[in-house]
């Protein structure tokens, strides 16, 4: 005899509350759910992150920094426009040379060299001797023989480099001050704080540009 699933019996072990109507609209969420059962459950958080991250990476991508930039600092040196790979090199030697800073007067004066900025941009050193030789062409930066060994360059901003961070710094901290014009203080520091913590691990765990090749790989043999 056929069991009976009227509104008024429901199968046992299952409370009521618990059934969902047949004509639910499913959520966003569950929409984006893979079907097969083969595939691991997907975290709705996870993607809202992914998603989150490559539109602000669209974001960042568009020029008006560099825009900005240029029309606040003085005429580029050789005639060739400021370029965002420039911007780079300046903030590592400039951030290489605050963490070198020395702390007595009895301590070396610190050491920036094309080595250090490659380690810094996590760049290889060939691409990296390229780049500062950019930014040095630019006048942005300046290159001097090392004191502790003659083979290598000793790199520090310029008065043009310091310019363009300072100019670069100023309209970053009034960008993201309106981003986040309506947060509260404690809103920013936690944001501070997790934003911190999650690019820490992104740097002990760099496997996401690895992991492009594996998506298609896998996608092929599907």
């Amino acid at each position: 005899m056929a069991t009976d699933t009227s509104a008024t019996k429901r199968p046992a072990g299952r409370n009521t509350a618990d059934r969902e109507p047949a004509d639910r609209e499913p959520t966003g969420h569950e929409r984006a759910a893979p079907a097969s059962s083969d595939e691991p459950a997907s975290d709705p958080v996870l993607a809202d992150i992914s998603v989150a991250l490559l539109q602000l990476r669209r974001a960042w991508a568009k020029p008006d920094l560099m825009k900005r930039i240029r029309a606040q600092t003085p005429t580029e040196t050789g005639g060739r426009p400021l370029q965002i790979s420039n911007l780079m090199v300046v903030n590592a030697v400039a951030a290489l040379t605050a963490a070198g800073e020395p702390g007595g007067a009895d301590e070396p004066s610190c050491e920036v060299t094309v080595g250090a900025v490659a380690e810094r941009l996590e760049i290889d050193p060939s691409t990296a001797s390229r780049l500062v030789g950019h930014a040095i062409d630019a006048g942005l930066l300046s290159r001097r023989p090392s004191p502790l060994d003659a083979r290598r360059a000793n790199l520090g901003l310029t008065e043009a480099g310091r310019r363009v961070k300072q100019v670069a710094d100023r309209f970053r901290r009034a960008y993201f001050d309106e981003l986040m014009s309506g947060w509260s203080a404690r809103e920013r520091t936690e944001f501070a704080r997790l934003l911190t913590r999650f690019v820490d691990a992104a740097g002990r765990a760099p496997r996401y540009a690895d992991g492009i090749d594996k998506i298609f790989e896998e996608a092929r043999a599907d």
